[in-house]
């Protein structure tokens, strides 16, 4: 296994592209003789620059190229196509370890508590996963399989709007709030759809998301799922927005109900039960030990967080209104990814769920971010609100960054993967060492001089940058600590680390 990092640092930076809107039929490919342009734009919003650069044509076609993929972009003379093309040939595709495109296939196959998925990607179990015509678009897409969205015998009426987000500069949703409910189709109209996947999709995961009000409708629904086709069921005690009290994350903050209803479910079936379970909480380990002593063969996080994203300054109205009032909803997208892996981390080495798969979820908008997951010990990875930003689509993105990742560290299979990071996370901050220093170091060939770092450190640091006439950072170590806020604010990515830790007071 390859263990040097350099060769996967030569990437373009996400926010080169962010003015890319991710066109549906994108004209900037309909007019390019190669029709190259939308894909390899996608793959760089999604930080996939990598494969993107060794998956292009020989030759340049940009070369010489009057660039008309620019003109007839839908936001003209804002996106630099050609640009961004010819990073990828010039400056990224020569640092490739890898230049011809690895096959894929074999090296993400992967399991779920022992049923074959072709990759560890699913789509979690929300609007993205409620209709046949859905899963069928996401099945021929790529994606393994799918938790379906949870079925219940609740009569399920939805609030409008139900939806809110907080968005970046660029416009992207950052994080997601819902106040989306269960499936609000009959049983027997959900257990007609498993039947029609099973039989049109046979190797195609069906992971049944269900909730029931009692043990009796907890088994009762187990059970009805597999018969109709359903490869595993999943246990939906986290959903934060149940009109009704005692259901969805209120069973979940209850390690006694999470046993009780998880026996309940494994009397009823026979195929694998896993415990999907909720983020308000303070630790998942209790509710995770109680699915394992309830028999679940795996668990399933994180659903969303409790949240409210904003108030109108005029109506004082939280979003989302709905006729002049609003209610805590759930919280998803990239920013609640931290709060994910942190918990994904907690059940991997807790000692009575370590042996339990894990299928991760929150936050995965890239193949990096399904990694993350994956190193801090999930099995297999559910997504759902990058979905609903960008299509089913990204699933190529997340196969192909995913696999030629892979092949770049010299995995061989992607459970190869599964939890080498546990052991380099503790719980507590006491065993770090601190004894030692790593300075900043700046890259005058990049630097701008915009003196972002030298305010930060003067206001948020310790006065250790100075900024003079020339316009150029310069250090004093001896107020330097380490701490690395310059690296984070530098808006060119012009500090970088030192590689040779210096002792403190030296």
């Amino acid at each position: 296994m390859q263990t040097n990092t350099m060769s996967f640092e030569k990437k373009i930076d996400r926010s080169e592209a962010s003015a890319c809107v991710m066109c549906a039929n994108a004209p900037c490919s309909e007019v390019c003789p190669a029709g190259i342009p939308a894909k390899a734009l996608r793959s760089i919003r999604l930080d996939n620059s990598r494969y993107a650069a060794s998956a292009l044509p020989a030759d340049n076609p940009c070369i010489g190229c009057d660039a008309p993929c620019e003109k007839a972009c839908v936001r003209a003379g804002r996106v630099p196509v050609k640009k961004l093309m010819i990073k990828l040939y010039d400056e990224v595709r020569p640092e490739l370890e890898i230049t011809a495109l690895p096959d894929h296939k074999n090296r993400l196959r992967t399991d779920l508590c022992g049923i074959p998925l072709e990759n560890p990607f699913l789509l979690s179990s929300s609007v993205v996963a409620s209709t046949y015509d859905m899963c069928a678009r996401a099945f021929e897409a790529g994606w393994a399989g799918a938790a379906f969205k949870t079925i219940c015998s609740f009569d399920i009426h939805e609030a409008s709007p139900r939806f809110s987000a907080i968005k970046g500069t660029s416009g992207e949703i950052i994080g997601f709030k819902n106040i989306e409910q269960l499936s609000d189709h009959s049983v027997a109209e959900n257990m007609e759809i498993f039947r029609r996947l099973k039989q049109n999709y046979p190797s195609k995961f069906i992971l049944a998301s269900i909730m029931g009000s009692d043990e009796a409708e907890w088994e009762e629904l187990a059970g009805l799922c597999e018969q109709n086709g359903a490869d595993a069921v999943e246990l939906n005690f986290s959903c934060p927005n149940m009109a009704e009290g005692g259901l969805g994350s209120d069973i979940g903050q209850i390690p006694e109900l999470v046993e009780r209803f998880t026996k309940a479910a494994k009397r009823g079936c026979n195929i694998p039960v896993l415990a999907k379970l909720t983020p308000n909480v303070a630790s998942m380990l209790p509710a995770g030990e109680a699915a394992a002593k309830g028999g679940a063969d795996g668990i399933a996080a994180i659903n969303t967080i409790k949240s409210i994203t904003g108030v109108n300054p005029h109506t004082y109205i939280a979003a989302p209104a709905v006729h002049g009032m609003s209610a805590l909803g759930g919280y998803s997208g990239n920013a609640v990814k931290p709060i994910a892996l942190r918990f994904i981390a907690e059940l991997a080495r807790g000692k009575k769920t370590a042996g339990l798969h894990i299928s991760g979820m929150g936050g995965i908008e890239t193949w990096q971010d399904a990694l993350e997951f994956i190193l801090l010990g999930a099995g297999s990875v559910q997504v759902t609100t990058a979905v609903m930003q960008y299509g089913y689509r990204i699933i190529d993105d997340l196969t192909d960054g995913l696999s030629y990742y892979l092949a770049e560290k010299g995995f061989t299979s992607v459970k190869e993967a599964v939890g080498l990071a546990l052991d380099t996370v503790s719980d507590t901050t006491d065993i770090l060492e601190r004894d030692t220093i790593l300075f900043p170091k700046f890259d005058h060939s990049k630097c701008i001089g915009c003196g972002r770092c030298s305010i930060s450190c003067a206001d948020g640091g310790h006065s250790a940058i100075r900024f003079g006439e020339d316009r150029r950072p310069k250090l004093d170590g001896s107020k330097c600590v380490g701490c690395h806020l310059c690296l984070l604010v530098c808006p060119e990515g012009a500090v970088s680390s030192s590689k040779k830790r210096i002792t403190r007071g030296k």
